[in-house]
């Protein structure tokens, strides 16, 4: 925009958990670089998807020899050549051939003519299965990259939010302890009095000094952690470090009913290292049914024609011009004889499959572990939020109650003890409504249901 810059420096900025978000993932570096990589990523994929394109190539020589008794001889030749590919294996070539040979005992001779060849594969590579292996097996890569990337994603939010939820915590930490001394330096300055007054002793005096000493050690530790939590944030955000923000979110928590079983079908069908662990089961599979291909015989059925056509100038001014015609059929067989790598390659392969089914088996362990533990997790950080929020009204009430009893002079002053209480009570409050939040953002990560939550669409 056009105008004149403007500064931030020692402005408080405020921010939402959603613009955090969003500029998080505008900013982050590990996402552009995982996306620069899925541009060559998809390159990639369709370089393999051009096997059962034709495919063409011109070759071309030209050779020029002189002999002892300078007879000039040359040699000019140019062939141009499609060929294609089915997914049975059939392979056609179309190719034309032009020769020229020219000298000074030769003459002039122009041979040109069309070739058309067609293999059919019997037994080594006659399987669709096998001849589309490539291309499925560059499909498959490409969906564990895409799922890559989502996970980055995924994690790159997760710790965005579980970043804010700390600032917001840190925030209120800082707020309580400033409540602490404030208290504390009351405490003291109505001790002054009292001490004056006669009532109290020198040792209350020190112990009220002793107290205000204490909570401004603790508020200088809340700072030192709100700076830390502010920096980490930033951080994660790409911005720059001096800026000032403030987070505005309310620091509420509202309960997300999830069982079990809705929990594993979600991860099931949606999270990365899951879906991941299957595809590359499926690819050793197919890497096991190649190998097992490769130790058959190479049999195959071979057609063509071919016609030429052959112009002759001879040096002593006679020319000759023929035309030839050819047909062929027949099956070519190719036996390896002692050749012990397609074995080999086979054995390899077989242990790949059964290597990836254990990991895959370990994986489901660990997902129904992992979801069983997140679902525990979020429900008990849940009750800790009731229970910390009933304790924290209790709290309250006994130092309303307490108020009331000083105004009416029935007992003597536990207002300090009371307001502690609030504020431990309020503390507890607040790191169980964060620890619930963030225990909702890890088993969100943990379906793989983060993007969906946030409505974030990878635009692969």
């Amino acid at each position: 925009m056009p105008g004149e810059p403007v500064a931030l420096d020692g402005v408080e900025v405020a921010l939402r958990l959603a613009d955090a978000v969003f500029i998080g993932l505008a900013n982050n570096g590990a996402i552009r670089s995982a996306y620069l990589e899925r541009a060559a990523q998809k390159q990639e994929l369709k370089q393999a998807s051009d096997i059962f394109s034709p495919r063409f190539s011109v070759s071309s020589r030209h050779v020029a020899n002189q002999t002892e008794g300078d007879d000039y001889f040359s040699l000019t030749e140019i062939k141009p050549t499609a060929t294609l590919q089915s997914e049975y294996g059939t392979k056609f070539s179309l190719s034309y051939d032009n020769r020229i040979t020219q000298g000074g005992l030769v003459g002039y001779n122009r041979n040109d003519g069309a070739s058309f060849t067609v293999v059919q594969p019997l037994l080594r590579g006659a399987s669709r299965e096998v001849v589309t292996a490539p291309l499925r097996k560059a499909e498959m890569t490409d969906q564990m990259n895409r799922l890559k990337l989502k996970a980055a994603v995924a994690n790159a939010v997760t710790e965005i939010v579980v970043a804010y939820n700390d600032l917001l915590r840190a925030q209120e930490q800082e707020r309580l302890a400033r409540q602490a001394v404030t208290q504390a330096n009351r405490l003291l300055f109505d001790n002054l009095h009292l001490i004056a007054a006669g009532f109290y002793h020198d040792v209350d005096f020190v112990l009220a000094e002793a107290e205000v000493a204490q909570q401004e050690l603790a508020s200088e530790e809340a700072v030192n952690q709100l700076e830390a939590c502010r920096l980490h944030l930033l951080r994660l955000l790409a911005l720059d470090l001096e800026l000032n923000v403030r987070a505005v979110d309310a620091i509420d928590a509202h309960r997300v009913k999830v069982s079990v079983a809705q929990a594993l079908r979600a991860a099931r069908e949606q999270q990365p290292a899951w879906l991941i662990q299957n595809i590359a089961f499926e690819r050793a599979r197919v890497d096991l049914t190649v190998a097992r291909d490769q130790r058959k015989w190479d049999v195959s059925l071979v057609g063509g024609a071919r016609q030429s056509r052959n112009y002759a100038h001879a040096a002593n001014g006679g020319h000759d011009t023929t035309t030839d015609r050819e047909n062929h059929a027949g099956i070519q067989i190719e036996i390896p004889i002692g050749d012990a790598g397609p074995r080999e390659s086979e054995a390899r392969a077989s242990i790949n499959v059964r290597n990836e089914n254990t990991r895959l088996i370990e994986a489901r362990q660990a997902l129904e572990r992992d979801i069983n533990d997140a679902v525990r997790t979020l429900d008990t950080r849940w009750r800790q939020v009731e229970i910390a929020q009933r304790a924290q009204d209790l709290a309250r009430r006994k130092l309303e109650n307490e108020r009331e009893r000083q105004r009416t002079g029935s007992s003597a002053s536990r207002l300090p003890a009371f307001e502690s209480a609030l504020r431990d009570a309020e503390a507890t409050r607040i790191n169980a409504i964060v620890a619930y939040r963030n225990a909702q953002a890890t088993l969100e990560r943990i379906q793989g249901t983060t993007l969906d939550s946030w409505e974030i669409s990878l635009n692969d």
